[in-house]
């Protein structure tokens, strides 16, 4: 198990990175969804909460370029499920359970965003709550090895959380000219503290210069309830 602060800080620009365990104590779940940019547009973001669900928008509407690939809906709350993507690829997932299909059927209508060079990789989480406790499945689409005409997708499935661990994936290995992908199996981390205390860490790890929003949430796995944290580096 590596360290959840050190694997942030390993990389000044991992990009996007959603985080999904259980909380020391077993009694909730976990979630963390982070954003980074390197240029003015996907800098100029913010994190909204909107009922239940979270939203991107642009903190200077006016410097707004480009909204496509920065303007989203990350989590999207379900009655026994939760979803946690980096791009609209949240909605997709959402439908799809809806209609009583599943999260691979949804993802594999999906591939890496259109942004060359890079195919920045579509990460998406889902956890799904039964019988007072909670199951939890991760996915990447990236380009294979940079080639826009080939998609790979790759699905783990974690269905017994352990209490104090989770996993970790983000969508590129460190910062380059074209950045490149995420590579391996999301990362096996810790899991510490309480809301707060978990915030702050994951907060303090990313890179001062690069890192732009932050959304956390517990979920009680005895209620169904939840607390969550926005952290905006833009205020």
């Amino acid at each position: 198990m590596t360290d959840l602060k050190a694997e942030i800080s390993s990389t000044t620009y991992p990009g996007r990175g959603i985080i999904i365990g259980k909380s020391a104590d077993g009694q909730k779940a976990v979630i963390g969804y982070f954003i980074m940019g390197r240029s003015e547009n996907s800098r100029n973001r913010v994190f909204v909460a909107e009922g239940k669900d979270l939203k991107t928008q642009a903190f200077d509407p006016s410097k707004l370029t480009d909204p496509s690939l920065i303007i989203y809906a990350p989590v999207r709350t379900l009655e026994n499920a939760t979803v946690v993507t980096n791009g609209d690829q949240t909605d997709t997932v959402r439908d799809f359970l809806l209609s009583g299909k599943t999260f691979e059927d949804a993802l594999r209508t999906r591939t890496f965003e259109p942004d060359p060079p890079n195919f920045t990789p579509r990460i998406s989480g889902l956890l799904t709550f039964a019988d007072g406790d909670f199951s939890y499945q991760m996915s990447i689409l990236k380009s294979n090895n940079g080639r826009e005409e080939s998609a790979l997708r790759f699905f783990y499935d974690y269905a017994q959380p352990v209490a104090g661990e989770g996993h970790f994936i983000h969508t590129y290995q460190c910062d380059g000219n074209p950045i490149p992908s995420f590579a391996g199996e999301p990362t096996l981390v810790n899991i510490e503290g309480d809301l707060d205390t978990f915030t702050e860490n994951v907060w303090n790890a990313l890179n001062a210069d690069n890192k732009v929003s932050l959304y956390t949430r517990f979920i009680d796995l005895a209620t169904g309830a939840f607390e969550d944290r926005i952290v905006n580096k833009n205020q």
